[in-house]
């Protein structure tokens, strides 16, 4: 099983008994005739190899670097992988270990954040200017009129300590390290088996409702209300006319996929979403409070 970065006794108790199901209906098929001996001697092969755990490292032992593993699986996917493992063995339970990991990354993360949101609060400050200079070159669509227009807003930008460049920098640094979250939590069977608060961290809330265990729909409703307190605080500023409707489409649409995402997502990864995003709605409210002071003082 090469995706599997680490195994526990746990983790081969359960291959071997899922190898042993696959053989015994192989078995059967054999004993059917359903499948020819040839068949079913390829078959076996390809099962041992598929669920071969010999040249996986234990928990205890896994390493960041060690393999021929690519540069993002190497400095993101098993260097958060290895943070969790750690933590997990020593708080004794891997869903303190994906909070904590979520937090210890957004405190190193802080400073680079921390400037988006203040571009926020920037841009806010600067709206009522923005919108004037909008209505002064409404009608004037020249050349010379625009590079006037370009210019003034550059001028506004530079008093109010604004780089347009800046409000990329939350999406440049939230998309890789989710898709890195999901793979390293995947990858580690030690996390999907875990229960953390009676929730099975393995388990997607749509699976979870087949079986009649609805209170999965909390991690749903946690992940709705967080994506949408984040985005709502984290909006750059609040434009007008025809700009402003196409951001709150914008807005709406991503709320709604990842509402629908969230039913089938594990809640491991759920909880990793539901920490960052409650983070994230601390800290711009830590900015917006540290500005309306400045602009008090």
């Amino acid at each position: 099983m090469e995706n599997i970065l680490c195994k526990t006794e746990e983790t081969e108790k359960q291959f071997n008994e899922l190898k042993e199901k696959y053989k015994l209906d192989l078995d059967e098929q054999l004993n059917n005739s359903s499948i020819s001996q040839e068949e079913y001697n390829q078959k076996i092969n390809e099962l041992n190899e598929e669920f071969d755990l010999t040249n996986v490292s234990t928990c205890l032992e896994f390493k960041v670097f060690s393999g021929n593993d690519g540069l993002w699986t190497t400095l993101f996917v098993k260097t958060l992988a290895w943070l969790i493992t750690k933590i997990g063995i020593i708080t004794k339970n891997y869903g303190w270990a994906i909070i904590l990991v979520t937090i210890l990354i957004r405190l190193i993360l802080y400073p680079l954040t921390k400037k988006t949101a203040m571009q926020s609060e920037n841009l806010n400050a600067a709206k009522s200017k923005l919108d004037k200079l909008e209505l002064k070159y409404r009608n004037r669509t020249d050349q010379q009129s625009q590079m006037m227009k370009t210019q003034e807003m550059m001028a506004i930008y530079k008093e109010y300590k604004i780089n347009p460049m800046s409000g990329c920098l939350y999406a440049l640094i939230q998309i890789p390290l989710f898709f890195a979250f999901y793979e390293a939590l995947y990858r580690l069977p030690v996390v999907l088996e875990e229960n953390f608060l009676g929730i099975n961290l393995g388990i997607t809330p749509l699976t979870a409702f087949q079986h009649g265990q609805y209170y999965y729909l909390l991690f749903c409703i946690l992940v709705i209300l967080a994506t949408y307190f984040s985005f709502k605080l984290n909006s750059s500023m609040n434009p007008s006319g025809a700009q402003a409707k196409q951001m709150k489409m914008m807005t709406n649409i991503s709320v709604v996929m990842i509402s629908i995402a969230s039913f089938t997502i594990s809640t491991g990864i759920a909880l990793y979403w539901i920490v960052n995003s409650s983070f994230t709605i601390v800290q711009n409210l830590i900015v917006k409070r540290s500005k309306k002071n400045d602009h008090i003082a």
